[in-house]
């Protein structure tokens, strides 16, 4: 079934009104909560304005990740910085991008790593390829601290609103009744880690898959073990 009719024809945000944005029925008490408070209609009015000046704003669904995953199905949460910020790339899933784009340096360290970790195929997908869809399917949650960002503008939108939004997520995926595995990729994604309540959950911290800091002390992305980290939690506590 086609989530998003027409999206691959629009690859780049069309409203700013959030009704125009599916999400999973148990996400949206959630974000209902949101747009209607102050920082929510404050990033409203902040996306209403730059789509009227011509801003050119990816992606074309910002909230594509919880239409894709429900609250009840996570199992896992990988976090990172915002959407890419090249034409075509972003497709509202962290670190994920359309069919038919080339593989972005920080994905190709993923893929790299995942290989490395747990010895797959690279790249680890069911068809060739850098969207990571059959993984949001399968009860991964693949959020940006911040869900917008214009073209060639990367950390745009930072600091509008979207990280109240995702604050109040990742809070309600800790207080889910399920126990998680969080992994948390660079900076902006590690603020995030008083959210979470660790004597439930497992919290897997690294820099960023970045280039830039995929292999920088003191915590390299680049052999941090994750994905077997992660399977061996899943396993310890029948999860999964």
């Amino acid at each position: 079934m086609e989530l998003f009719p027409g999206a691959a024809a629009k690859a780049y945000l069309q409203t700013s009104d959030p009704g125009d944005w599916p999400v999973a029925t148990d996400w949206r008490p959630v974000v209902d909560r949101f747009f209607k408070g102050a920082e929510g209609e404050a990033l409203l009015t902040f996306l209403k304005r730059r789509i009227s000046e011509g801003a050119v704003i990816f992606p074309p669904q910002p909230l594509r990740a919880l239409a894709l995953t429900p609250l009840h199905a996570v199992h896992t949460v990988i976090l990172g910085q915002d959407p890419y910020h090249g034409r075509g790339q972003a497709e509202g899933l962290a670190f994920s991008v359309a069919p038919g784009q080339a593989l972005p340096p920080s994905l190709r360290n993923i893929f790299k790593e995942r290989q490395r970790d747990l010895g797959e195929p690279w790249p680890a997908m069911p068809v060739p390829g850098g969207s990571l869809v059959a993984w949001a399917q399968q009860g991964t949650l693949l959020l940006n601290t911040c869900l917008t960002v214009e073209e060639g503008l990367a950390n745009s939108h930072q600091g509008k609103g979207w990280e109240a939004l995702t604050d109040a997520l990742i809070a309600q995926v800790s207080s889910s009744s399920q126990r998680v595995v969080f992994m948390l990729w660079g900076a902006a994604a590690q603020k995030k880690r008083s959210l979470i309540d660790e004597s439930r959950h497992l919290v897997l911290s690294a820099n960023h898959p970045s280039p830039l800091s995929a292999l920088r002390s003191p915590a390299p992305f680049i052999g941090c073990g994750h994905f077997s980290r992660a399977q061996k939690w899943c396993a310890e506590h029948e999860q999964t």
